[in-house]
């Protein structure tokens, strides 16, 4: 229940105005004759009539004069809905056709350099070099191109070149593991790879040729190597150094992309695969995730412009790697002609403001980050607007993970009242967001403001009921145009139907525990999973977390709950202390009152554990699922695969521990 004290921010008339969003209800009452009161009355027609919201969406954007298409809908089923057939799009053309010379599109930094601009003109002249010279390789529609990239331009324009032809691209950051490279590039087959000699961050150089090297080496199809001196381009390697395969041709990237070509798009239909996105891999081998041209452009025109409400003369900076699905919706970007910010580097160097410093240098406006750093800077007391000069900045984009209440009363306090705050849960599963924020709608604490235009959210419970006001399964009971085409491998999409809809057939399961309030606010508690389930009673991790984070001696927690072959259930608590804490029976004790008075005694654990770390996917997710399943009896190699974690030691530390706690059940 929302209190007036929870309000952090409300729109002005004035922000309201100038928002994507009300320019579209302009547009509906103009050309439509459509008028609505309020945002839930816009979401509920939006979510009733696919075919008008989704037509409107097509027509407001302009790509009613690029292609027409027969219908919106060819079949509302799922999986398999078909989305505007006969319709034709390039992900890479819609990219460029908002260019100008009034802004930059790309300003680039690293940890020890920039910013650096790249003009919509230069931008353009090296995606059409790149492209003639992925056609001169034999690159064809389909074909699959692969990127072992940081957060550089050079990752834009080996995407959009990619597009343009028509292949299919996929990347993996510099900082996944060789294994966790080999365990998703294998699957994608490509015949070109772009890599880099190195990175650097938090002041550290990492030199990844002899990575190259073993990637270069372990795939079977590839024919072509595109090399960057991205670390050491004063001293570029020899090509030995990078593959000893003589059947693959090496490329320097400096004059692969010098040309001054046309730039050539190629004609693809709606649904023709733009990328591959990958699952954590910490369940097993990744999923390949297949996305379209045609959904992404139009699930990213309305997701960005009409919900986070990036606008042209906006300065975009999501602080990501390559290797997340933020990535690519910051590259979404470039649709609505915005400024896209690139930062290479830790978002904590030299210090916590990192992320903050990136924004004072560049004029950002629009600033994405995980929850873990939002919370980091809480915890260090830091005092960004005090610090640096975010009068640019307006809105922060936060995603990732649950955001505990205190942190969403921090970013207010200490980034300025008139900083819009859009917590936005979504997933590479859409590459896009199902509930966020609206600038129709005032921002209240723990609260995601609404359901994404378009996206029939709602929370079932495990009989398919509805629920309101009690927590559920985060169910999509009607299609989107970004979900999946299919998985890589996956022919007959019996892992693809089994990720999504085994649990309600022909409605796609999300994999979170949500609240839907009357008002249609959302909050997330955590993957469905990995609940807590004490006695029938169901339990979000998020909630432990941000009782048990407060206390100053706790640097990092998690909490899982397994239920045991002999019947049992347990639930740990493993936390990492703080530098100078020593887990005693009165620290035990003040944690477990801490939990007791602030939630339940059903939410007490039943052990409190001091870890060296907590082991988390590399885009900053705690490894709940993996670590309960290693407590019930899974081998470590079964639950996540090599060099798709952090503290990936920790895995056997867990097997360790369950072996104790069987060997204590049984004794």
């Amino acid at each position: 229940m929302s209190t007036d004290t929870d309000l952090l921010w409300s729109p002005s008339p004035a922000s309201t105005e100038r928002s994507g969003v009300a320019g579209f209800l302009r547009r509906l009452e103009r050309t439509r004759g459509l008028r609505f009161p309020d945002y839930a009355e816009l979401w509920r027609w939006s979510t009733d009539d696919l075919p008008g919201f989704w037509s409107a969406v097509w027509e407001h954007y302009g790509l009613d004069a690029v292609s027409g298409y027969e219908r919106v809908l060819g079949g509302t089923a799922m999986p398999g809905a078909d989305w505007f057939p006969g319709a034709r799009l390039n992900f890479a053309e819609r990219c460029f056709a908002r260019a100008t010379d009034e802004r930059p599109a790309l300003v680039a930094l690293t940890e020890d350099g920039g910013p650096e601009e790249t003009s919509w003109r230069d931008l353009r002249r090296q995606v059409a070099a790149l492209a003639a010279g992925l056609r001169e390789m034999g690159v064809q529609p389909g074909d699959r191109v692969a990127g072992y990239l940081p957060n550089t331009p050079h990752a834009v324009v080996a995407l959009l070149a990619s597009a343009a032809v028509g292949a299919v691209w996929t990347v993996c950051s510099p900082d996944f593991g060789t294994a966790g490279v080999l365990s998703r590039l294998r699957q994608a087959e490509p015949t070109v790879l772009l890599a880099v000699d190195g990175y650097r961050h938090g002041g550290k150089e990492y030199d990844r040729l002899p990575a190259v090297a073993e990637i270069t080496a372990g795939l079977p199809t590839l024919r072509h190597l595109v090399t960057i001196d991205h670390l050491r381009p004063a001293a570029p390697a020899p090509a030995s150094a990078w593959s000893a395969r003589g059947d693959v041709r090496q490329h320097r990237w400096a004059p692969l992309t010098a040309g001054d070509v046309p730039l050539d798009f190629a004609d693809l239909p709606f649904d023709h695969p733009l990328w591959i996105l990958w699952s954590s891999g910490t369940t097993g081998r990744p999923k390949g995730i297949v996305q379209g041209h045609g959904g992404i452009v139009v699930e990213l025109l309305k997701a960005l412009g009409l919900g986070c409400d990036l606008r042209a003369e906006d300065r975009y900076f999501f602080h990501t790697t390559t290797g997340w699905m933020v990535w690519n919706f910051m590259v979404g970007g470039l649709l609505h002609g915005s400024t896209l910010v690139l930062y290479d580097g830790s978002p904590t160097h030299p210090d916590t403001d990192g992320v903050w410093r990136i924004a004072e240098r560049t004029g950002a406006t629009v600033v994405g980050v995980g929850a873990a750093y939002l919370t980091a800077a809480e915890r260090a007391d830091s005092r960004p607007a005090a610090r640096h000069d975010l009068r640019a900045l307006r809105t922060v984009l936060q995603t990732g993970s649950t955001l505990p209440p205190s942190t969403w009363r921090w970013v207010h306090d200490r980034l300025g009242p008139d900083v819009w705050l859009q917590s936005i849960c979504g997933g590479t599963d859409i590459c896009s967001v199902l509930a966020g924020a609206s600038a129709l709608l005032p921002v209240r604490v723990g609260r995601i403001p609404c359901p994404a235009l378009g996206v029939a959210l709602a929370s079932w419970d495990p009989s398919g009921r509805p629920l309101t006001g009690r927590q559920g399964e985060l169910v999509v009971t009607a299609p989107l145009p970004s979900m999946p085409l299919h998985f890589v491998g996956d022919p007959d999409g019996s892992r693809y139907r089994a990720s999504y809809f085994d649990t309600y057939p022909g409605v796609w399961r999300h994999g979170d525990w949500v609240t839907v309030g009357d008002d249609l606010t959302v909050v997330v508690a955590g993957r469905s999973d990995s609940t807590l389930n004490r006695m029938g009673v169901r339990m979000g991790s998020a909630d432990i977390y941000a009782v048990v984070e407060q206390l100053p001696e706790v640097a990092d927690s998690l909490v899982v709950g397994a239920e045991l072959p002999d019947g049992g259930y347990h639930m740990p608590l493993f936390v990492v202390l703080a530098e100078g804490a020593v887990l005693d029976d009165a620290l035990r004790a003040a944690i477990t009152a801490a939990i007791r008075h602030q939630l339940s005694p059903r939410h007490v654990p039943d052990t409190v554990t001091a870890v060296p770390a907590v082991p988390r996917t590399l885009t900053g997710k705690r490894l709940e699922v993996p670590v309960k399943r290693i407590l019930q009896g899974a081998d470590v190699a079964e639950v996540s695969g090599e060099g798709a974690v952090t503290a990936p030691e920790m895995l056997a530390w867990f097997a360790e521990y369950a072996r104790g706690v069987r060997q204590s059940r049984t004794g």
